[in-house]
């Protein structure tokens, strides 16, 4: 699946400035308060956010939606599938 900016962000993280491991548990945090198909905005700048968040997603088998990396802030757009 794919998605583009038109789609409903239902919950936005701003996780720019922590460090590993809260980045990490907020998204899991944030992931278990949305319904299914809801979709989390994530931004982080910890260099270990990108794997851990990606890693975090395909363990919890959600969908890793979309990604950016604008110059070290990340940005992830993650769709809740469970």
């Amino acid at each position: 699946m794919d998605t583009n900016e038109t789609d409903k962000i239902d919950k936005t993280l701003d996780c720019i400035g922590l460090f590993c491991p809260q980045p990490l548990l907020e998204t899991r945090t944030a992931l278990n308060q949305l319904e299914i198909n809801q979709i989390l905005e994530v931004y982080a700048d910890d260099p270990a956010a990108e794997s851990d968040i990606k890693s975090l997603v395909k363990r919890t088998d959600n969908e890793l939606v979309k990604f950016e990396d604008n110059n070290g802030e990340f940005r992830f757009l993650i769709r809740k599938l469970k």
